[in-house]
């Protein structure tokens, strides 16, 4: 069983109007190799489900995005992700804003099978009032209401891992795998891309093993772009590239916008992408931070 692909190929898998989820955490372990391949593409009118940070922020200013259901977009040391800030501001976009925990749970409701999962999350605030599909329902079993959080069903997930084999074996073996494997499992397909392809026997050693979060037949395709989470980061391979994000959010200032970051760094492929932020060696000696 031989599940590789290339980024452009995994796009063609993709259709316009779809639900996408992406992995990783704002400025961590980002599919960003496979969100710049969306971003050369023909796809919009998306609906993109995310703890969002650049991969949300480039959508949004590439077009791409009809509707986003987030906790939150941020780089982290930069609060607030500026081309998500431009098309929230500007209305251009259909919102579901809710709880980090809420969204977890719609993950794993999609995951299980279930339309939705009850949750105390939500209750008396405007997440409730803002969110007319997110029902309040009276418990079977006592006088108590409960918030309804409905399935975030997926047709696809995008994720990045550290290393992978052709079979769709996944590992991530940094600190925090965060909901990537609810992600995996709540989408009718599943694209990875990982910084390492390796040998089935690589996964035989226990400790290793443990670092494998979903099944493989959750997986659909394997795509081998080494530094490709860039410029969020991929610990323990490499840290994400302040410099280069402030490069990137400075450009949101510009007259030339997003369009001037992508005359100067998107390129054709993503070899020229890595050309044009310094190469390979360059992404893969970027220290991991330190908190």
């Amino acid at each position: 069983m031989d599940k590789q692909m290339t980024a452009a190929e995994m796009v063609a898998q993709l259709e316009d109007g779809m639900t996408i989820g992406i992995g990783g955490w704002g400025p961590r372990r980002k599919p960003m190799a496979l969100i710049r391949e969306i971003v050369r593409s023909d796809l919009k009118d998306l609906t993109i489900v995310s703890y969002g940070g650049a991969d949300v922020g480039m959508l949004c200013a590439a077009g791409k995005v009809r509707k986003l259901i987030f906790a939150f977009v941020s780089l982290d040391f930069i609060p607030l992700e500026p081309y998500f800030r431009q098309a929230r501001q500007s209305g251009a976009l259909e919102v579901m804003e809710i709880d980090e925990g809420m969204m977890l749970l719609g993950l794993r409701a999609a995951a299980w099978g279930v339309p939705f999962i009850p949750t105390e999350v939500g209750l008396g605030t405007d997440i409730i009032t803002q969110n007319p599909d997110i029902k309040v329902i009276d418990s079977p079993y006592d006088n108590k209401e409960w918030v309804a959080m409905p399935a975030l069903k997926l047709d696809a997930a995008l994720i990045h891992v550290d290393h992978a084999d052709k079979r769709g074996v996944c590992q991530i073996a940094g600190p925090d795998h965060y909901m990537d494997d609810w992600y995996a499992r709540a989408a009718a397909k599943t694209f990875v891309s990982c910084d390492e392809l390796v040998d089935t026997g690589y996964f035989k050693d226990p400790a290793i093993a443990r670092q494998v979060h979903w099944e493989r037949s959750a997986t659909t395709g394997v795509v081998h772009i080494p530094g490709g989470a860039h410029p969020s980061s991929c610990p323990p391979q490499y840290g994400f590239d302040v410099a280069h994000f402030k490069t990137y959010t400075g450009s949101a200032k510009t007259d030339e916008g997003f369009k001037g970051y992508c005359d100067q760094y998107l390129g054709e492929s993503e070899a020229e992408y890595q050309q044009n932020v310094g190469g390979l060696e360059a992404i893969q000696s970027l220290a991991l931070p330190t908190y």
